[in-house]
């Protein structure tokens, strides 16, 4: 089960979600460093989705409809939130590099909030890491950190992968006003496209 945990972990993080675009927008406004930053902001909010997982919180989420619409509705404003800066220009998510001063707590911030009210994260935990360890073993918690902890590394290098990218397009774009507009435009819809994927999520 453990080669099926990574297949599925695989595709989960090249999959473009929030982290992807906002990794992409950062790269392309602040540069390489500064999309790194943010990779590693949005790997870190994964470690809430893990300890949930392995202390059997995330179950509880998963059960109570309350608690997953809070959580979710969280999240939906949030991208809301991240679209509107995209759009204005503002903050960490300038992508005309108007921001280029941006501090690193602002960018790890930001990119553990994305994750931390991702609900998805915590299903996805719930559903693929206890069936990746074996039941009743005494070392299933510690398997389970350590699968965890391996798809958080897959993560970042992903996200990283995909701010090389932006990195490597940054000039060309940035030497661009239209390109620039179109951009601001694209990012802002992907993030509240994704708010509403989010905000139609079922359990």
């Amino acid at each position: 089960m453990t080669w099926s945990f990574f297949a599925t972990a695989l595709i989960v993080v090249l999959m473009p979600g929030p982290g992807v675009v906002y990794t992409l927008a950062v790269t392309l406004g602040q540069g390489l460093r500064a999309g790194l930053v943010a990779a590693a902001g949005c790997t870190l909010g994964i470690l809430p989705h893990m300890a949930a997982s392995i202390l059997g919180l995330a179950a509880v989420l998963h059960a109570s409809a309350t608690a997953f619409q809070v959580v979710k509705l969280a999240g939906v404003a949030f991208l809301l939130w991240m679209a509107a800066q995209v759009w204005r220009g503002a903050g960490t998510l300038s992508v005309e590099g108007r921001d280029a001063h941006a501090t690193a707590w602002r960018l790890v911030r930001d990119g553990i909030a994305l994750n931390l009210l991702n609900p998805k994260l915590s299903i996805f935990f719930l559903a693929f890491l206890p069936q990746s360890v074996t039941a009743g073993g005494r070392d299933a918690a510690w398997h389970m950190t350590g699968l965890a902890i391996a798809f958080m590394a897959l993560t970042f290098a992903a996200f990283a992968l995909y701010a090389l990218f932006a990195a490597f397009l940054r000039d060309r774009v940035l030497s661009r006003p239209a390109a620039m507009a179109w951009l601001r435009g694209g990012f802002a819809t992907a993030f509240a496209a994704l708010a509403l994927r989010l905000a139609f999520m079922e359990r």
